[in-house]
């Protein structure tokens, strides 16, 4: 089913699928005995959704030459690339808090697990923005595993087409101190004009200071669909009846590099190649590259707002 200005979900439907797909990946690299990353509470989350695929991918029960374009070493690459991509936004929050940064948002949480498992310095507040249902799902999920965030935990149940911004201060965000922001895998599910407002909100709640992470998909500009349809097999040959790629929105849209550059940001890209290099990681080959093409993370910060 294709996008609409006001759809809505949970983390089984439409634009929530993807959260559990990329938690799954993340459980599933946890598991990698290279240790790039560490979320314990990937796994858990991912079974409490139910969704039978995504359980039998972490337990490695499906037979990828079984199905057509599909197979072990492509999905590999993708658990390889979801390590590289957790790492570097984990980094990035780290070094950010490292500088004195002491209020932390992440956008579209969805089941992002960062709240309780990364070392976050005493003080530190973390704001979780998504739908009301993912939120209390994951809420509740975790406080019944017996998790303990390791920062003080501040979420706030809306969607971002919403008045995000006053929600945000109405729950504590002290705008006149350093924010660190981040918008990981959000950008693609955003229309170009909505992608830029984003940018502008974030803009004009940070102080100088404040740090942003996130990525440039380039490929979505020209997205070809055909290039998903091996995952839209897998999906569903195991129950899942959704159209990856009726959920992303394609076509032209500002390069966030230069967008958030005349917003007054201080940022650099770096390629997901680089990152597998980085973290001594084989490259994928391109038969079984991500369908959207090379990714750019991108991070940097605020030095003041433009005159």
């Amino acid at each position: 089913m294709a996008r609409a200005h006001d759809d809505n979900w949970d983390l089984a439907s439409s634009v929530g699928v993807t959260a559990t797909m990329v938690a799954a990946g993340r459980a599933m690299a946890t598991k990698d005995p290279r240790g790039l990353i560490n979320d314990p509470f990937a796994e858990p989350l991912v079974r409490a959704v139910g969704v039978d695929l995504f359980t039998k991918l972490m337990d490695g029960e499906i037979d990828f030459d079984a199905i057509e374009n599909a197979s072990p070493v492509r999905m590999q690459a993708m658990s390889d690339g979801m390590a590289v991509r957790t790492k570097y936004f984990d980094d990035y929050f780290v070094d950010a808090t490292g500088a004195g940064v002491r209020q932390a948002v992440i956008l579209a949480s969805g089941l992002d697990s960062r709240a309780f498992r990364l070392p976050w310095p005493d003080g530190t507040v973390v704001y979780e923005l998504d739908q009301p249902q993912v939120i209390e799902f994951k809420t509740t999920t975790l406080a019944g595993i017996g998790a303990e965030p390791t920062a003080t935990r501040r979420t706030i149940a809306i969607d971002l087409r919403g008045d995000w911004p006053a929600a945000l201060k109405a729950a504590g965000l002290d705008t006149t101190a350093p924010t660190a922001w981040l918008a990981e895998g959000l950008l693609i599910y955003l229309p170009p004009e909505a992608q830029d407002r984003l940018f502008d909100n974030i803009t004009a709640l940070s102080a100088p200071g404040s740090a942003i992470a996130t990525e440039f998909v380039p490929g979505i500009i020209d997205f070809d669909a055909s290039r998903v349809q091996d995952m839209a097999g897998v999906f569903r040959e195991h129950g899942v009846d959704i159209d990856m790629a009726s959920l992303v929105y394609t076509g032209e849209r500002n390069h966030v590099v230069d967008y958030l550059r005349s917003k007054g940001w201080d940022v650099d890209g770096v390629t997901r190649t680089e990152l597998f290099q980085r973290n001594d990681i084989e490259v994928p080959a391109p038969e079984h590259d991500d369908p959207l093409g090379e990714i750019i993370f991108i991070s940097g910060r605020l030095a003041g707002h433009p005159g």
